[in-house]
């Protein structure tokens, strides 16, 4: 596992004056058009590291094309064109020619719905360790137990390693696919709405498991749930038509909101 290296005493940082030392995610000027379909417009901003940073807004406001950014995603949708720059702890991850794998490997995503693959539990943790070499059988095993105890899955299936990913529950399924995003030891997981399909009882155990990981981590969640942004977030985006409305530490955006369109939807009067 590697080192600890979020200090949980530390000041939260000043998200409007962010460092480079603390960034962990920075988009500037970014534009995103499907087929000349304007979906983001000149937004910019700064995502901190080890801390978790919610984006919210409407449906179809552009918050999920503004995660995918971050792992290249919209590569693969036909007629997409992104302008502006984006940075990985302060790498140029948006020209011609990138090592898409390489970027994946380091910035990991969950989806709205759990997405095993039709394998073990055990070779679902271990499918990223192998496709980069990794073949000693001590070293997956260990990596499996760690992924699975980070992922608060361990206890639950450390008997059932070899059956098949999909006998588990919907909340299990999605508490493994976190656990085969972080085996790889990434240095962001993107989560685009990964309680949406879930009960309340596993979407708790989620949210708690959110919190958990950004000692490790940094964290960006897309959420249509401003209850769950308020609970598990240190930061919230508001985007809107595409625009980055507001951003803030989230006890002040949710209680002394400055633009009257993040008030306005926070409180239910715009959609």
């Amino acid at each position: 596992m590697a080192p600890l290296t979020f200090d949980p005493f530390a000041p939260q940082p000043d998200v409007q004056a962010l460092g480079d030392e603390m960034t962990a995610l920075e988009a500037q000027h970014l534009s995103v058009s499907y087929g000349g379909r304007s979906v983001l417009s000149d937004v910019s901003l700064r995502i901190p590291r080890h801390h978790i940073t919610a984006l919210i807004g409407p449906s179809g406001c552009g918050k999920s094309t503004l995660l995918r950014c971050f792992n290249r995603m919209n590569d693969v949708v036909e007629d997409c064109r992104v302008e502006g720059s984006l940075r990985l702890m302060g790498d140029e991850i948006g020209t011609d020619g990138l090592d898409v794998v390489a970027l994946r490997r380091r910035v990991g995503m969950v989806f709205q719905r759990p997405n095993p693959f039709p394998k073990s539990i055990y070779e679902n943790v271990v499918y990223g360790l192998r496709l980069m070499g990794i073949r000693d059988r001590r070293r997956l095993d260990d990596a499996v137990e760690q992924a699975l105890r980070a992922a608060a899955l361990w206890a639950e299936v450390k008997d059932r390693l070899k059956e098949n990913a999909f006998r588990l529950s919907i909340g299990q399924q999605q508490r493994l696919v976190i656990a085969r995003a972080i085996a790889v030891e990434p240095e962001v997981l993107l989560l685009d709405e990964p309680t949406s399909a879930l009960d309340p009882i596993s979407t708790l155990t989620i949210e708690e498991l959110m919190i958990s990981l950004k000692a490790r981590f940094t964290l960006v969640l897309v959420t249509h749930n401003m209850q769950q942004a308020a609970r598990v977030s240190d930061y919230t985006a508001f985007v809107h038509q595409g625009r980055l409305v507001e951003y803030e530490a989230t006890d002040r955006l949710f209680t002394a909101p400055m633009e009257r369109k993040t008030e306005d939807y926070i409180t239910g009067r715009l959609r």
